[in-house]
């Protein structure tokens, strides 16, 4: 501190005189502890202690020649806040890698956290990760990502396991991108580094065959007979045989089974058989599938199971022989195999076709006794029956019976009880359902609301075709172009150019583009009634739909 600093203080110091002594006033003590911080210890006047009454003066001449030390730099206060050391990132595991792939919707966002993951040190994915990975990337249809992992995998040192590559066949399998599927297969070796499994050939196989790849088919045995040297067990037998029977060539297959008898690892088992009997059946030769069941049981000691009844159930309700099929469930009794819901459904099926609805109901009833609970497709089945057969009624008490028994009717299911209805003429009950069920979660599609209307017009209830109609439009459903035109043709012929110009636009609205004899007859009745606005601005609209 400068002289004139010092100086410029001490005479803004105020100091007061008692009893010929001057007072230093506390400002100037804070001064005095400010030059030199340790004063305060060794000065009398700043000491809490001292009395303030009587304090001897310093010359402040005396204070500037005073060597005193230089005052130390002031002390820094210690920090009182504690800075909080920084957490260490949570390492990921693979399972929560996994979980979080899984929960992920976004698949470019999974792929992103598969990257993520595998940039922390110390960490490799695995099969597993790599499987979670592919599996939503399939679900995705993000296939350039699929082939970018796959590469991925060939630099990989863990064990992968060809369950990955399974998936991946089904998954391309169910788009028709059988090419992919082959692939798929053909990626195990490299990568997996093991030869295929038999499960892994009869996979691919099954899928080629499921999709009637004959030529791809046929290129995948003889590919995997050179390179793997295949040997095919009963399963892959059976494919072949299911692929021969599916394209109707069962001379074909029964030659597979001669040569499945030959190898010394398979032979004909109850699937082999099942798809035989199945494949006669379903070319008529009812007669060499009873052959066939026969030898199955007495020759080769093969007992049948449901599916195997039910192949012969079914070819025989086909075949308008239903007696031989009830027969057959007697026999399948007898022999200790409880009929399934399939097996009573395929019977009540084949009476129904034969028209003896009352056999059909006791063996619906049957099925009910035994606590087999009927199906969709039975309800319908009988439904479908009941309606046609003019008897409503007892088709919306099994719809009751339905809902009573948990079993979720389906749009065809409300399809067939519409067609009954207006068959019957019942149409206020018919156009009732279509407003109330959509309120009660039942799907409707546009063959619901177009079997009402196109039983409204047939039936000339223009005015209640009409109102459906707006129903229709209200709910974005757009009718038939046939029907459109044809209740339009029908409002003008009887008069009502009102209904039809409202009906006209609205359908106008949702694309719909009349025939030209159509808008034509209606502009007519518009002029006949000389009202030319109108007329003009119809024409209008139906000149803007045009392209």
């Amino acid at each position: 501190m400068n002289i004139l600093r010092v100086k410029l203080l001490i005479s803004e110091s105020f100091y007061q005189t008692s009893g010929g002594q001057i007072q230093m006033t506390k400002p100037f003590k804070n001064l005095c502890c400010l030059m030199n911080p340790f004063h305060e210890y060794r000065c009398f006047s700043c000491s809490p202690s001292a009395p303030s009454s009587s304090l001897p003066w310093i010359s402040p001449l005396q204070y500037l020649n005073a060597t005193s030390p230089k005052p130390d730099p002031p002390a820094t206060e210690a920090t009182t806040t504690m800075v909080e050391p920084r957490k260490k990132p949570k390492f990921i595991s693979h399972e929560s890698a996994i979980n979080l792939i899984k929960r992920e919707t976004d698949p470019q966002r999974a792929l992103e956290i598969f990257n993520r993951v595998a940039e922390q040190r110390g960490f490799s994915h695995n099969n597993a990760t790599y499987a979670t990975i592919l599996h939503k990337l399939a679900k995705s249809k993000k296939f350039q990502a699929i082939d970018a992992v796959l590469h991925q995998m060939t630099y990989e040192t863990c064990k992968f396991h060809e369950g990955i590559f399974l998936n991946l066949m089904k998954h391309f399998s169910k788009l028709s991108l059988h090419e992919r599927v082959v692939e798929m297969f053909d990626a195990i070796r490299p990568i997996v580094r093991e030869k295929p499994s038999l499960k892994a050939i009869s996979t691919c196989l099954n899928l080629l065959v499921e999709s009637n790849q004959v030529d791809l088919t046929r290129k995948f045995l003889l590919n995997s007979k050179k390179s793997l040297n295949l040997e095919p067990n009963t399963c892959i037998f059976n494919i072949l045989v299911k692929h021969h029977c599916k394209n109707g060539d069962i001379d074909s297959a029964f030659e597979v089974v001669e040569e499945m008898k030959k190898s010394h690892v398979s032979y004909p088992n109850l699937i082999t058989y099942s798809t035989l009997i199945n494949g006669l059946c379903g070319s008529g030769r009812l007669k060499e599938a009873i052959e066939l069941f026969e030898e199955m049981v007495s020759k080769d000691q093969i007992l049948p199971d449901a599916l195997t009844y039910n192949a012969l159930i079914n070819g025989f309700c086909h075949g308008e022989k239903v007696d031989r099929a009830l027969k057959i469930m007697e026999f399948m009794k007898k022999n200790g195999c409880n009929p399934n819901v399939f097996n009573y459904s395929a019977l009540m099926n084949g009476f129904c076709k034969e028209g003896r609805l009352e056999e059909a109901k006791e063996v619906f009833d049957e099925m009910k006794s035994l606590g087999l609970k009927p199906d969709t497709v039975g309800y319908t089945t009988l439904i479908n029956f009941f309606c046609r057969a003019g008897r409503v009624d007892e088709a919306m008490e099994l719809l009751k019976d339905m809902r009573e028994n948990k079993c979720r009717a389906d749009t065809v299911t409300f399809n067939v009880i519409l067609g009954g209805l207006c068959r019957e003429g019942r149409f206020e009950e018919a156009r009732g359902m279509l407003e109330r069920l959509p309120y009660e979660g039942v799907y409707l599609n546009k063959a619901s609301y177009r079997i009402v209307l196109n039983s409204l017009c047939r039936e000339g209830e223009l005015q209640k075709a009409t109102q459906l109609v707006g129903l229709m439009l209200g709910r974005g459903v757009l009718p038939h172009f046939a029907t459109s035109n044809e209740l339009l043709v029908h409002l003008c012929e009887a008069g009502k150019v009102g209904d039809a110009v409202m009906a006209l636009l609205g359908l106008l609205e949702l694309g719909f583009k009349p025939e030209p004899n159509s808008w034509a007859l209606l502009v007519e009745l518009i002029c006949r009634e000389r009202k030319l606005l109108p007329a003009f601005e119809l024409l209008d609209d139906l000149v803007i739909q045009e392209p």
